[in-house]
């Protein structure tokens, strides 16, 4: 409760300000507790995971299927005998894999933060992480999740978000 004059914690039943002296009439009003950073931010941080994910799976399925079919077919199409083609068919498969399995993790990481599980706060500061080498939208998410998921305090807000979800639930 704080005093409507010059905004000092004022105790319930108190008829003056210890501070300023104003006369405190009618009902002490209680400040209305903010919101933290965590609990304004979590929503749009899932989405977005989610979304880049969705774009990183494209690009993958994308990838592979031209490994799978123009790198795999690439003398028949006419490429000089000199040119060595081998490598290329499992190098541009392997690397479509990783895309996928990391979209993968990221579509996990977006659900488990937008149902406020207890893993996915780590998960997504892990893949955070990673994504800051992904220019530019990787290293805009990346940091925008460090920026809500990392400090001290935004752990303790989130596991209390986790443990008013599993409250809520049971």
């Amino acid at each position: 409760m704080f005093c409507d004059g010059c905004g000092a914690a004022v105790q319930a039943g108190q008829a003056f300000c210890s501070q300023c002296g104003k006369q405190i009439v009618g009902t002490v009003s209680f400040s209305r507790q903010m919101r933290g950073r965590v609990q304004g931010h979590i929503h749009l941080l899932g989405i977005l995971w989610l979304a880049f994910s969705a774009f990183n799976a494209v690009g993958g399925l994308v990838l592979f299927v031209v490994a799978n079919t123009l790198l795999a077919h690439l003398h028949e199409m006419g490429a000089p005998p000199q040119v060595p083609t081998g490598f290329l068919q499992p190098l541009v498969s392997t690397l479509a894999i990783i895309i996928l399995a990391k979209s993968a993790c990221g579509f996990i990481a977006g659900w488990g933060i937008l149902h406020r599980e207890s893993w996915g706060r780590i998960t997504v500061l892990v893949l955070a992480f990673i994504s800051l080498f992904h220019i530019p939208f990787g290293t805009a998410i990346g940091v925008y999740s460090l920026w809500v998921l990392l400090p001290a305090q935004s752990e303790q807000e989130y596991n209390n978000l986790v443990e008013a979800t599993a409250a809520k639930v049971a």
